[in-house]
């Protein structure tokens, strides 16, 4: 969206994912998070549970972005082996963390579980990483570098981004504006790709979809310099407004400002 608008990538790890057996709510979540922070979320990806992919990802990604946010994989079990992956992939150590481990002693305590070693693996972070707390379940995730390693679980993601936010560094927020335009996406194809290639700083996406009438197509634009959203968002209404008196719509609408 912006040269100087910092990106960022997803990095969803897990089997589960990619066998369908667990449905990803994590990526979109993330997707808004980032978009009301000002941030550009660029690129996003889903590797199974395999240390080579997990590395390569991990290296891949972290020099091309500002930001990495990856979930899954920093369980008790024996496939959860994120959190030595990233350590492979920085070229440092992991061993328990004492503040970690003393969360983790004082919350099984608490709950009347034993901090048996699958527990406590949970305490393992990469030598240099600092932790991302976590208020619902305790069990931390960590940041090295601009990788921010979070839980899979939804519920435990969501507080490990609240905590993540303060410390990002944040861009200027993206506006957008989308036109409902009762007729077929062939039909704008041409006008709305005029438009953007005379508002380069701007990204402008049709989206098909069938409503009560027919096909249809959502216009939307989205940019930062909010001039020159406005005034596309005005040439876009009259080639919506063209093709309707052309017979090759049924009409349009704005409805989102």
């Amino acid at each position: 969206m912006s040269e100087t608008a910092p990106t960022a990538a997803v990095l969803l790890i897990g089997n589960e994912v990619l066998s369908g057996r667990t449905k990803d709510k994590n990526l979109g979540y993330i997707a808004d998070y980032l978009t009301a922070l000002g941030i550009d979320l660029l690129e996003a990806r889903v590797v199974a549970d395999d240390e080579a992919a997990i590395v390569d990802a991990v290296n891949a990604l972290r020099g091309r972005y500002t930001y990495v946010f990856t979930t899954g994989g920093i369980g008790p079990t024996h496939d959860d082996i994120t959190a030595d992956c990233i350590a492979k992939a920085f070229g440092v150590g992991i061993s328990h963390h004492p503040e970690a481990t003393a969360i983790l002693e004082a919350f099984f305590r608490e709950m009347g579980r034993e901090a048996n070693e699958a527990r406590m693996r949970m305490a393992r972070i990469p030598h240099g990483a600092t932790l991302i707390y976590n208020p619902v379940s305790k069990a931390p995730g960590f940041r090295i570098g601009n990788v921010h390693v979070m839980a899979g679980v939804p519920k435990v993601m969501h507080a490990m981004m609240d905590e993540i936010a303060p410390t990002l560094v944040k861009g200027a927020p993206v506006k957008s504006r989308t036109i409902r335009f009762e007729g077929g996406e062939g039909d704008v194809a041409k006008p709305l790709k005029e438009v953007q290639d005379r508002y380069p700083m701007l990204s402008i996406g049709s989206y098909p979809f069938e409503s009560e009438r027919g096909f249809s197509t959502n216009l939307v634009l989205r940019g930062r310099d909010e001039p020159a959203l406005a005034a596309a968002t005005d040439e876009v209404k009259l080639a919506a407004e063209a093709l309707h008196r052309a017979g090759k719509a049924r009409g349009w609408a704005e409805v989102s400002a």
